[in-house]
């Protein structure tokens, strides 16, 4: 949501003016065109916890792209929290935009000059691979907090206590989609991960074979759920291929599902305020269809919203459902890729 409509909470707490300079729409949206501190969720601060007193809530992790902040995932992170799954959405320190500690203490980006020393030297591949490190130590050190029952952390009370750690699985957007991967391959406490249109290769080009992930090389043996856009799937993009095959043989379960009509940053919560913004700071619509594609917002969020509830449902509390069986007149946007 935009200013004036509505009362949830801040998609960006504490680092909106880094945001503004550093955000995934910058070649379409300048620095100041949007209050970002001000752009609200449907979520709300300090909610109760529901369900019976004592049940234990499943757990899913969120990791988003390089160089966004976790709240650019709100819109997925609270359909899975209004499903019962507690939610646990992680800033990559030093790549987010700016993350604000408990203490107040504010760690800013580096990724920027990082990427810009890397090509100056030649050294994108380490860079990536650096990156792909940081981020999955992030998660485990993550799941280590949790396993300690949050009490060094900000984890609300009434969620002490209350999660099931022996059901805890990951998704993720572009990088976060890879970290997502990667930790299943890296750490057995994941049992099922998405990757949402993330390369899962040390390389910027999706058909580029070349400088391999571990669960790029070994596969995983866990369920894993692959989202991409049109051109985006097991057949197109190397590092998919290397980790379907040998995912395959390792007898995993898998899905590689296409949006039709979608693009890159639709599957985060660019698909519904970019549209949005449209007005405000002038978006022709090619412009728009350039960033979150030409498939209707409504229909592209309804759709990820519920092959991702579906695919937890089924692997963390074992509730089968028909969705990731095949093709749904539901959801016609939604490809089931061979």
């Amino acid at each position: 949501m935009l200013p004036g409509t509505g009362k949830g909470a801040p998609r960006v707490r504490g680092g909106a003016a880094a945001f503004d300079r550093m955000n995934s729409f910058a070649d379409h949206v300048p620095p100041g065109k949007v209050p970002w501190g001000a752009t609200l969720t449907h979520a709300h601060t300090g909610a109760p916890v529901a369900g019976a007193a004592g049940r234990r809530l499943p757990v899913v992790l969120y990791s988003p792209g390089a160089g966004d902040p976790r709240g650019l995932g709100s819109t997925l992170c609270d359909e899975l929290a209004s499903r019962g799954y507690a939610v646990v959405a992680l800033d990559h320190t030093y790549e987010a935009p700016a993350v604000q500690f408990p203490g107040g203490r504010v760690a800013r980006s580096v990724l920027p000059g990082e990427v810009a020393r890397a090509r100056r030297t030649g050294r994108m591949t380490e860079l990536l691979e650096k990156v792909g490190a940081v981020r999955v130590a992030d998660t485990r050190s993550v799941l280590d907090i949790l396993a300690r029952g949050g009490r060094d952390t900000a984890l609300p009370p009434a969620l002490r206590g209350r999660l099931d750690l022996s059901a805890v699985g990951m998704v993720g957007h572009s990088a976060g989609g890879f970290t997502a991967a990667q930790t299943m391959h890296d750490d057995p406490r994941l049992k099922a991960a998405v990757n949402m249109d993330g390369v899962m290769g040390y390389t910027q080009r999706d058909d580029d074979p070349s400088h391999p992930s571990t669960v790029g090389r070994d596969g995983v043996d866990r369920p894993l759920l692959l989202m991409g856009t049109a051109g985006d799937d097991h057949h197109s993009v190397a590092s998919w291929d290397a980790v379907w095959r040998h995912s395959a043989a390792r007898g995993a379960w898998l899905r590689d599902l296409t949006l039709l009509g979608g693009r890159h940053a639709g599957y985060t919560d660019a698909e519904s305020l970019v549209p949005q913004l449209a007005g405000r700071v002038g978006l022709s619509r090619a412009e728009v269809a350039d960033l979150v594609g030409t498939v209707a917002p409504a229909r592209a969020v309804a759709a990820e919203r519920a092959y991702v509830t579906a695919f937890f449902d089924r692997w963390l509390r074992g509730r089968a459902g028909r969705l990731l069986d095949g093709p749904s007149a539901r959801y016609p946007e939604m490809r089931f890729v061979p």
